[in-house]
Formats: structure tokens, sequence, C-alpha cells
């Protein structure tokens, strides 16, 4: 692993394990279809500032309900869920999300893609164009500004969503899947891209994969849940040093983390 020593950071050297939380979550449930069809089932976490959290667990067991209750895209059926201080329920500037799919405008350039939240917020303005053109220089896409999503790879469509997340200045970074469909050496570089990009920002990021590697990699803490109804069965700290690249996948500490999770989801299917 290519990493200097004074580089290396540990969850506890960053402060996350005596700072405030900033999305708690208590006894939270989800119901829908009248309280038919029990999605999330007594729910407890907290995230800490400048966290990386990998939510895994099979399909259809809340994940990305639990994602668009703290997103407030969802009102919870039970419990409590407190963000950034305050009673989650509503959307917020504060709170962005990425989906599965880049969802862009095919008629609209790189560059109007990536501006469109301001766009239909406030107005774009000039300093919106430079902070737009800056994101896609630090996604890798400087010189395809101009370019239209049909002209794009997958994974750089994917670069292009995440840099329009990005310049919605959100705090916290809800992503859903956002690689699920990438084959494995753009999802990979699309990992240590994200991993970059967490650093230099410091977001706090909640990330949905059904890839178990892709969660340890990416993670400080694995939040591991059960089948439907949707629970945290277990949480797994990932004490591997920081920065990462791909060669940490090839240690046995990796490994371990990875099986260990493996085995937890297996104990719960």
């Amino acid at each position: 692993m290519n990493v200097k020593p004074d580089m290396t950071i540990a969850r506890s050297e960053r402060g996350m394990d005596t700072a405030p939380a900033i999305i708690e979550a208590r006894n939270l449930g989800m119901t829908f279809a009248g309280g038919s069809v029990v999605a999330l089932e007594d729910v407890n976490f907290d995230v800490k500032p400048g966290e990386f959290i990998s939510l895994i667990g099979p399909s259809g067991c809340g994940k990305s309900t639990l994602l668009r209750l703290v997103a407030g895209l969802l009102r919870r059926s039970g419990g409590q869920m407190e963000v950034l201080g305050k009673s989650a329920g509503t959307p917020r500037e504060e709170i962005g999300m990425m989906f599965q799919k880049p969802t862009l405008l095919a008629w609209k350039n790189v560059l109007d893609n990536v501006i469109l939240p301001k766009t239909l917020t406030t107005g774009a303005t000039d300093k919106d164009h430079i902070k737009a053109l800056e994101l896609l220089h630090l996604v890798g896409l400087e010189g395809f500004e101009f370019s239209y999503p049909n002209q794009l790879s997958g994974g750089m469509q994917q670069r292009v969503a995440l840099a329009r997340l990005l310049n919605t200045g959100a705090e916290i970074l809800l992503l859903d899947e956002p690689f699920g469909a990438l084959d494995e050496f753009t999802r990979e570089r699309l990992n240590v891209e994200l991993l970059r990009i967490q650093r230099d920002l410091q977001a706090t990021i909640l990330f949905v994969t059904h890839n178990i590697q892709e969660a340890v990699f990416l993670a400080d803490r694995v939040f591991v849940m059960t089948p439907r109804p949707g629970r945290l069965t277990e949480i797994v700290e990932v004490d591997l040093p920081r920065p990462r690249d791909i060669s940490i996948t090839k240690t046995e500490a990796f490994n371990n983390l990875a099986f260990k999770v493996r085995d937890i989801l297996g104990a719960s299917i």
C-alpha cells in the first residue's frame, strides 16, 4: 500500500469517537401499505461528522428506505430520528442524495447538468459556473464540460452525477448504490475517487451497496442489516488506515473484515 506513515489516519485520530453525532436514530420504524408492510423495525444508530458509513444487507431489507428517511423524503412511522440537531421529516439543503442511475438530462451538456440544482433553485450565477468547473476537475472530467450524456461512458456519467451532488454544497451525502451497474474496474476507480473527494471535502457519507468488498473498502463502519423487517444486526468497525488504495484489498486485515461481514450476512438470512 502506497501510504506515507504520517498520512495514515485512524478513525479515532480524526476525532470521530468523541465528536457529537449529526445523525441519530432511536427505535426507528417504517411501515407501508397502511402498516401491513414493515420495512424497518427498531433501528438504532448514530453517525459522526466526517464518517463514511456503508449500509449492506439483502435486497428489500430497507437500506434505501433508511436513506430516504435521513433525506426527509419519507416520514418515519415510529421512533425518533434527528439530523443536524433537528427532527428528520422534510428535505433540507444540507442533505444531498445520489441514486444508482445518473438521471442526467440528455439535452443538457455536462456543465449544465452539474449546475442544474442551482438553476432550479436560486438561478445559476457566474460563481456557480466556476464552482461547477472546479467540481468537474475534481471528479476527473476536465475537458468534457460541453459533452452530452450520450457521448460519455457509464462511469463518466456517474462522475457527472457525483459532481452535481457535490454542487449542492450538502454536508451529508447519501449514495444509493451509485456504482452498482458499472463494471468492476470502473467501480474500483470510482471508489478510490470517492474516498479522495470525501477526504478533501470532509463530507459525511452514507453509502448503500450489495458488494461486501466495496462496503469494507470505503467505510469507517459497516452497518449490516437483516432481511425485512430491516434491523441493524451489527456494526463492524473498519480499522484500516487512510488514505486507502485498491492494494489494501489484498491484505489479511481487509479480508478478515470482509469475511466477518459475509458471516454476519449469512447468519442473518
